[in-house]
């Protein structure tokens, strides 16, 4: 069969045809599927457009799968009719609407949506136009929570470990320099053995260490 006048407009010259049965398998070209948004999330809804399809055509199958049987139709949709959409096995508890141009809406889709979608549009008894498209849907994007890690004992020890050390260098420090001024001062009076601390000297070193421990 010759393909009509209105038709020969979606179809470049490589796909024009010589008088006689259409070739099933040239029909996969003329049609095409987009997906809005390209990249669904969890609880989207995605709009499967068909674009290239003819003005004139009877009905229009969607299949969920590789295969195109009964088992896999999701629904068929008649145009004509006042209630067009006849949902098929595959339908279950899929929340989906079909447009007169061929398309078709999932709404609010799920993970387990994800998979290879198929559109076969009847324009004769002889001519079937067929397009697929594989559809992936995402899950949400979680913030990953906030961990504080506690402060393991080790550092912690050390920690205080390094502060005493520190106070205990310090502390010596001051003693040194007070029994060094207090031998000084008396030096001039007396010669003999070093004499113990006197008692400012030991009170202002007990001080010291109240101060830091």
């Amino acid at each position: 069969m010759e393909i009509p006048e209105w038709a020969q407009h979606y179809f470049s010259k490589g796909l024009l045809l010589n008088p006689g049965p259409l070739d099933p398998t040239s029909s996969w070209a003329a049609l095409r599927i987009q997906k809005i948004p390209e990249y669904p999330q969890k609880d989207q809804d995605l709009l499967l457009s068909v674009q290239g399809i003819p003005g004139n055509f009877q009905d229009f199958n969607w299949y969920l799968g590789e295969e195109t049987n009964g088992g896999t139709m999701l629904f068929t949709y008649f145009p004509d009719l006042q209630r067009p959409q006849r949902d098929g096995s595959a339908m279950g508890q899929h929340d989906i609407v079909g447009f007169p141009n061929g398309s078709m809406m999932l709404h609010r889709v799920q993970p387990t949506d994800s998979g290879t979608y198929q559109v076969a549009v009847n324009i004769n008894p002889a001519w079937i136009m067929r397009a697929k498209t594989e559809v992936q849907v995402a899950e949400e994007h979680k913030e990953l929570p906030i961990i504080h890690l506690p402060v393991s004992a080790g550092i912690m020890a050390a920690i205080i470990i390094g502060s005493l050390s520190a106070g205990s260098l310090f502390i010596c420090c001051i003693a040194h320099l007070l029994l060094t001024g207090g031998w000084r001062g008396q030096s001039h009076r007396y010669r003999g053995p070093s004499c113990p601390l006197t008692h400012t000297q030991s009170h202002q070193i007990s001080e010291l260490f109240f101060f830091f421990f």
